[in-house]
């Protein structure tokens, strides 16, 4: 069994002490780190290279400065570590912070008001390569979108390509991809690539977003 290693972040002692508590009843996890600022998530991440960063998505002052929130230490995690899985957590089901925290390069959006196994699954599901987010709150964000230059995008994909974003949605790796589809884990990347490129996004988790945003609104 693969051991997620984790650093949390939390500017509340006691918020990261629950979660510590939640993750150390499972043996599939290990924090490896516990910041309060981002700051110190980018830091611990830096030096611990973690499968997964747990983010709050704001934290307090300090002396009077603004820390780093959340957001932006995802988005400094996503351009210094891709290979860092992230998950926001907030106290907010907002859709506005749904869009910001996709756009930050988060894989996952949990409020905390979650159950344990409803964040336990998501840490799992995004530590596979899988996205997390809550379905209620991304139909609103889809509603609040300007959708159409996506559907001309979607349009122009393969029928190829097309199944392999259905496939994507549905948060699988590209192994996963592969034998469900019948073809390499090479030619899975590539379309993968090609689908980053047409759809106009930065990376698979957002190329996955735009197909649970539109599934039925398109035909494969």
């Amino acid at each position: 069994m693969r051991i997620a290693r984790i650093v949390i972040a939390d500017d509340h002692a006691l918020a990261r002490e629950g979660l510590r508590a939640m993750l150390d009843r499972s043996a599939r996890f290990d924090v490896v780190g516990e910041a309060a600022s981002g700051e110190e998530a980018l830091a611990l991440c830096q030096q611990h290279r973690p499968d997964l960063a747990l983010l709050d998505i704001r934290y307090g002052a300090r002396g009077g400065e603004a820390w780093i929130d959340g957001l932006e230490a995802a988005r400094r995690l996503s351009d210094t570590q891709p290979e860092i899985a992230i998950i926001i957590l907030t106290m907010h089901d907002n859709a506005d912070y749904l869009r910001a925290a996709i756009a930050a390069g988060a894989r996952g959006f949990i409020t905390k008001d979650a159950s344990r196994e409803e964040l336990l699954g998501a840490i799992d599901l995004v530590t596979a390569g899988g996205i997390a987010y809550p379905p209620a709150l991304m139909r609103r964000a889809v509603v609040a979108a300007d959708r159409s230059p996506v559907f001309a995008a979607l349009e122009r994909l393969t029928p190829r390509e097309r199944e392999v974003l259905d496939a994507l949605a549905s948060g699988g790796t590209n192994k996963e991809i592969a034998l469900a589809l019948g073809i390499t884990p090479g030619t899975v990347k590539t379309h993968v690539e090609r689908l980053i490129g047409k759809l106009g996004v930065r990376d698979r988790t957002q190329a996955a977003v735009i197909a649970v945003e539109h599934r039925g609104g398109w035909t494969a």
